[in-house]
């Protein structure tokens, strides 16, 4: 079988955006910190669960876990079961212009009260600088993908989580190499604000900018760029607390 070839596909975005103005209106921050929290909460219960799973199993396996656990939630927690209709591991999506067809964030989360068609997208990546996981691979894998508009691109928001196995922390691993990237010509992954810790918050959440690469085409939305994007980073302990 040969494979579909890269190109832009006009027709698929036209239908896909039909009726919508790019990007779309700002998620809450009041709901995505909810939404961070419930990640926490899900991931703890996956910890306590599956251990040995979340200690050394592979990135899929624990998105996987976690992918069955939010969505038993949305059954269990009014609040939870009021903003998310459900929770999609892989989903196929679309690159911005159409290119590719068979992107696959590792989570997406369908809230209900925004389009079917740009669900909130989570990239999920290991950090253990033992097996050479480290913020350099959680930048180049997981921000530029919002960047260069392989994920979330009709959004003005994402999340990255990390499953810290090594003790790193956003302060001490992911702003140090991001704040040397923001001193390069052009930034690197087009940071325009470092990562600002939410100080309310129990783990280590924070929140970043970065600006956008590529243009909006086959769509009526009256502005071509698409704007910064605003990537929440939550980082999860894999070691029991």
């Amino acid at each position: 079988m040969r494979a579909t070839a890269i190109r832009p596909r006009p027709d698929q975005i036209a239908e896909l955006t039909r009726g919508l103005y790019l990007p779309l209106p700002e998620v809450s921050n009041d709901h995505l910190e909810v939404i961070a929290e419930s990640l926490l909460r899900a991931f703890s219960d996956v910890r306590k669960r599956s251990p040995s799973t979340v200690a050394s199993g592979t990135e899929a396996e624990i998105t996987a876990l976690m992918e069955a656990r939010l969505n038993t939630m949305i059954e269990q927690d009014p609040l939870w079961g009021q903003l998310v209709l459900c929770v999609t591991r892989g989903k196929e999506s679309l690159s911005f212009d159409g290119s590719h067809l068979e992107k696959r964030p590792d989570l997406s989360i369908y809230l209900s009260n925004r389009n079917r068609g740009f669900p909130l997208i989570i990239e999920a990546k290991i950090v253990d600088a033992t097996t050479s996981k480290t913020e350099a691979l959680y930048c180049d894998k997981g921000i530029r993908r919002f960047v260069e508009g392989d994920y979330a691109w009709g959004n003005r928001e994402a999340f990255m989580v990390a499953y810290v196995r090594d003790g790193s922390s956003i302060g001490t691993k992911l702003t140090p190499f991001l704040s040397s990237a923001m001193s390069e010509t052009p930034p690197g992954y087009l940071i325009e604000v470092l990562p600002n810790a939410v100080s309310a918050f129990s783990t280590d959440l924070a929140h970043s900018r970065h600006g956008r690469s590529f243009v909006y085409a086959g769509h009526s939305s009256p502005n071509l760029e698409p704007g910064p994007i605003s990537v929440w980073h939550l980082w999860l302990s894999c070691l029991e607390p």
